[in-house]
């Protein structure tokens, strides 16, 4: 009973903060969706996409929306814009010397935090992106011989501009497989971007005053609810099958890893509780299976990239269909 009551909390305050998110971003019910199961999934994501298109205002939202134990505007955010000269000691802080206490001190950087907003993260160097890679696979960040241990609640929001941006460096593989998802955030429709122009004002009035509907120790309890969502073992075998077949399909060149599968199973998971369930279905794999192993892929040609994924995705849900497992037994 007090199981159900937990359940039924934690979908009640999942839609609470969708609905307090949509009152700022409009149209993109999908990317908030995406952004969320990562969230849940105690992973992060990368947003990316052409400048202008929201994913700035998406990041400060959502941590507007979450109230920290010692921060009246929401919990500890911290935005870095990523530039060419930036340096990794600017993301994850220096020693400087005490004058009182004649010693160096560690001053810590932006990177101490529980939200991060990653903004043109493929701007910067290899070397910045790379002091990225143990807070987000780790959540700690070692300086010498000191390991400092992040919050409980640690979650990036990266974007990038297509590569073919002026100024940019891909991401390396390593770092992409940091990234649980990644979405293109994408332009409006036609009807919802007049709405936009129509209310600009009062859309920029709510986002400097977005309200604090969860608390951090509540996102905390969300991501515990998501690992208890059931998911049927034929589903667990289709996630086997589509790395496996990444991996042999002849347009690719680089498959997904073990570890890829292990992230598709906790975002299929995250997924179907944003969605409102306690269960995973094989729409979610459809829905989600591009956005978590796209980005993790290497493919041998530009045609290769636009249709073999989708080709293993095909085969797997067709193989799923003539099982009929059934909403009731997934």
């Amino acid at each position: 009973m007090e199981e159900t009551i937990q359940i039924e909390q934690a979908l009640a305050n999942i839609q609470k903060l969708v609905s307090n998110i949509e009152t700022v971003i409009r149209g993109k019910q999908s990317q908030i969706k995406f952004v969320l199961t990562a969230l849940l999934a105690k992973g992060h994501v990368l947003m990316e996409d052409n400048p202008g298109t929201g994913k700035t205002v998406m990041a400060k939202t959502l941590a507007q929306s979450i109230s920290g134990p010692h921060h009246e505007h929401g919990v500890a955010f911290k935005r870095i814009q990523f530039t060419p000269d930036l340096l990794p000691m600017d993301l994850i802080g220096s020693h400087i010397f005490d004058d009182i206490k004649k010693e160096f001190v560690f001053k810590k950087g932006p990177l101490f935090c529980n939200l991060l907003l990653a903004d043109e993260i493929n701007r910067a160097s290899p070397k910045v992106q790379s002091a990225l890679l143990e807070c987000m696979a780790e959540q700690q960040i070692t300086i010498g011989e000191t390991t400092y241990p992040l919050e409980k609640l640690f979650f990036t929001i990266a974007t990038q501009n297509p590569v073919e941006t002026e100024g940019t460096y891909p991401l390396p593989n390593a770092q992409l497989d940091r990234f649980f998802i990644k979405i293109y955030f994408g332009y409006v429709d036609e009807a919802t971007e007049l709405d936009i122009y129509r209310d600009y004002l009062g859309i920029q009035n709510n986002l400097n005053h977005v309200k604090q509907v969860l608390t951090m120790n509540e996102i905390l309890f969300l991501q515990q609810e998501t690992e208890k969502v059931s998911i049927h073992d034929e589903l667990v075998t289709a996630v086997r099958n589509i790395v496996r077949d990444t991996r042999q399909h002849p347009e690719i060149t680089l498959g997904a890893s073990t570890r890829s599968g292990i992230t598709f199973l906790k975002c299929l998971k995250a997924y179907a509780l944003v969605s409102g369930r306690t269960f995973v279905t094989e729409d979610d794999i459809h829905d989600i299976t591009q956005a978590v192993l796209d980005h993790r892929l290497i493919y041998r040609t530009k045609e290769g990239k636009q249709k073999a994924l989708t080709q293993i995705l095909h085969k797997e849900m067709d193989r799923l269909r003539k099982l009929n497992l059934g909403k009731g037994n997934v």
